[in-house]
C-alpha cells in the first residue's frame, strides 16, 4: 500500500469481540477487533484472527466458532481474561459462571454481550500475521 497516513489509520473504528472455539473438549476464547458482515445472500461475515492466538489453531482444526459481540459496559476483567493470557497455558473457562453452550457445542458469553453468532469457516485467506476467516 502506498501513501498510507498512519494517523488516518488510527481513526478507523473497531468493535471488540470474544471469539470462542472448541476442539476435543478443549474450550478457548480470545479478544479480536475485526469482524464484519460482508454479504447478505448468502449471509457471510469475515473475521481476522492473529496466527499467534491459540484460538486460531482451534478454529482451523474445528472449522467452527462463536463470535461474541461485547457491550460498551464490558468490564476490564473480561479483556484481561481473554486477552492477556494464552489458552495454551490457562483454561480460560475453568470455573466460569458467565458462559453457556450454543447449539454448535461451543461456549459463548452469557453476560457482557449484545449477542453472539455461531459460524462455520467457509474459507481462509493468509494475511501474513493474521488469517481472514
Amino acid at each position: 500500500m502506498k501513501d498510507i497516513d498512519i494517523q488516518a489509520l488510527r481513526n478507523l473504528t473497531y468493535g471488540l469481540f470474544v471469539l470462542t472455539s472448541r476442539v476435543n473438549e478443549k474450550d478457548n476464547g480470545c479478544i479480536i477487533n475485526v469482524a464484519a458482515q460482508v454479504t447478505e445472500n448468502p449471509m457471510r461475515i469475515t473475521i481476522a484472527i492473529n496466527k499467534n492466538n491459540y484460538s486460531h489453531d482451534l478454529i482451523l482444526a474445528s472449522r467452527q466458532f462463536n463470535l461474541n459481540m461485547l457491550t460498551e459496559e464490558t468490564p476490564m476483567r473480561i479483556f484481561e481474561h481473554f486477552g492477556f493470557q494464552s489458552g495454551r497455558n490457562v483454561n480460560k473457562f475453568e470455573d466460569c459462571t458467565w458462559a453457556a453452550r450454543s447449539a454448535n457445542g461451543i461456549l459463548y458469553l452469557s453476560q457482557f454481550i449484545n449477542g453472539h453468532i455461531s459460524g462455520e469457516v467457509e474459507q481462509t485467506v493468509d494475511l501474513g500475521s493474521h488469517t481472514l476467516l
